[in-house]
């Protein structure tokens, strides 16, 4: 269902396809990409709208056997046009806007033989008005090893590295997704993160697409959404913590209750405490969950409202592996561990390196060998576990045999005493009710830094006189010294507004917060 305005009631004017007519549309697009000399194995850079568009061009190319190649075009231009370059496409699905990309910057779309154009008129009618009279077109023949799919990280903690997906993987997604949370064919879902929408087919569920922009998540009116909610009875919900804090104010700020809602599926960061207290008072019928995992690995495990502590200060619960997955907490190490007899395990609760094998478990980047070999480890010979995902992660299995997220191990603090993890940490800081959000950098040499913490402060509170900014500090130093974990944490830092990922608008960039930190002035010391 794809939003195209408002009707006289103030209704959200949806155009409806069935699985028959979507069907139609994928034979139809499928017939069109052939036409123009798309062939299987061609790597297809998709470069179309959320909803319809992104649906039905990635299920025709899986029909004919082509590769979609799917970047997240908020990434930034920079970093777009290097992935582009470095994932060689053959053809180019675009709208015109794409096309008009593609032919100024020539060098990055250099591989690029077949340009195929996409309007949002022709996807509409190719959808309501399919070909009378032609055969269904058959499935290209595939192995479950051959490549499927080719998509990019977000680059939140990095550079983006498209990620191989094999058959087999897609397929063991769609059953882990399906069998965790309970999904039944005939439910309807609101997917806020536009890829998710290709999962909805798959699982038989009604795609809904979101009136969201998806290069500006976070600027979204979360009552467009609400709407849509209550509108088509969504009972299936994937999006960010951030969207999801939106969403649940607007709700609690007018006493809306969201009944149909079965499920909502909250990642890309840790779901603040708030956000877990406050579900069940908009979700009457239905819970909040948090999958983890990454788009090298996902799900790796899930956690829902029921299984968390909100006291909790030791790290983020993340539920327990699913029984597919094996998970592992290693030493860490900043260099690549070519085999997992190279790695030292360690004990339940014991922070160090997360690591997972399992069926969605992906083997490689698309043309990048060095980060490979960086984030995959050799199983044991013999053993089942052929691959392991060093997930960049750090956390711990409890004697429950729960995981624990602690942060990014690029992102820990190295002190003189010892490493320091930001979300142990910054649980702490986000008590105090004039934090949003709050981040733990570190000042100086590696080995030998100043712990810090830097604070976005909640919409409508400042302190700008010298008084109330030693007030603040006052606070976060008292918090800081209850605990042992943060004992040693004495400065601080306002930051008018953090950098965040694109795609969730939730993980904090928080070595580009320590670089700003090591020339800001820090919040005066407390009085005394």
């Amino acid at each position: 269902m794809v939003p195209r305005g408002r009707n006289r009631r103030g209704e959200i004017d949806y155009l409806a396809l069935s699985f028959t007519e979507l069907d139609a549309e994928v034979d139809a697009w499928c017939r069109r990409l052939t036409a123009c000399g798309v062939r299987p194995g061609d790597r297809t850079l998709v470069m179309v709208r959320q909803g319809l568009p992104l649906i039905a061009a990635a299920f025709a190319l899986f029909r004919i056997g082509a590769v979609p190649v799917i970047i997240d075009p908020g990434m930034g231009l920079r970093s777009f046009l290097s992935c582009v370059g470095r994932s060689r496409p053959r053809v180019l699905l675009g709208i015109p806007l794409a096309q008009f990309i593609s032919h100024i910057f020539r060098r990055s779309f250099g591989s690029v033989a077949i340009r195929v154009p996409v309007s949002r008129s022709m996807t509409f009618r190719l959808g309501t008005a399919p070909a009378a009279g032609l055969s269904p077109v058959a499935a290209a023949p595939s192995a479950p090893a051959d490549l499927a799919a080719i998509l990019f990280t977000s680059g939140s903690t990095g550079s983006p590295k498209g990620v191989c997906y094999e058959h087999r993987m897609l397929d063991a997604q769609v059953s882990l997704v399906r069998d965790t949370y309970g999904i039944e064919p005939g439910e309807i879902d609101l997917p806020l993160l536009p890829v998710f929408a290709l999962f909805d087919p798959a699982l038989g569920m009604t795609a809904v697409v979101p009136e969201i922009d998806p290069s500006r998540p976070a600027s979204v009116d979360p009552s467009r959404l609400v709407q849509a909610i209550l509108q088509e009875n969504i009972t299936n919900c994937f999006g960010s913590p951030t969207l999801w804090r939106k969403i649940g104010d607007h709700c609690l700020a007018r006493a809306i209750r969201l009944p149909t809602l079965r499920r909502v599926l909250c990642a890309g960061a840790p779901v603040p405490a708030s956000l877990w207290a406050d579900a069940p008072r908009f979700l009457p019928n239905g819970k909040l969950h948090s999958p983890y995992g990454a788009t090298e690995a996902l799900p790796v495990s899930t956690v829902s409202a029921d299984q968390i502590n909100p006291a909790a200060i030791c790290g983020a619960c993340v539920g327990r592996p699913l029984k597919a997955n094996s998970v592992k907490i290693i030493a860490i190490a900043d260099h690549p561990i070519a085999s997992l007899a190279e790695a030292r395990e360690l004990p339940p609760g014991e922070i160090g390196e997360i690591i997972v094998s399992g069926p969605s478990v992906t083997r490689l980047y698309d043309q990048l060998p060095e980060a490979t070999a960086a984030a995959k480890i050799r199983g044991e010979p013999g053993s089942p576990a052929s691959i392991w995902h060093r997930m960049g992660d750090s956390g711990f299995l409890d004697p429950d045999g729960l995981l624990w997220f602690c942060g990014r191990v690029s992102e820990r603090i190295e002190t003189a005493a010892g490493p320091m993890f930001t979300e142990p940490c910054e649980q702490i800081f986000r008590a105090h009710p004039a934090v949003r959000r709050c981040a733990l950098v570190g000042i100086g040499d590696r080995g030998r830094q100043t712990p810090a913490i830097v604070v976005e402060l909640k919409r409508g509170i400042s302190f700008g006189p010298a008084a109330g900014k030693q007030e603040l500090s006052s606070g976060l130093r008292q918090l800081a010294r209850v605990h042992r974990h943060t004992a040693s944490i004495e400065t601080f830092y306002i930051h008018p507004r953090f950098p965040v990922d694109v795609r969730h608008n939730a993980k904090i960039h928080r070595l580009e917060l320590a670089l700003w930190a090591a020339t800001a002035q820090p919040l005066p010391a407390p009085a005394g």
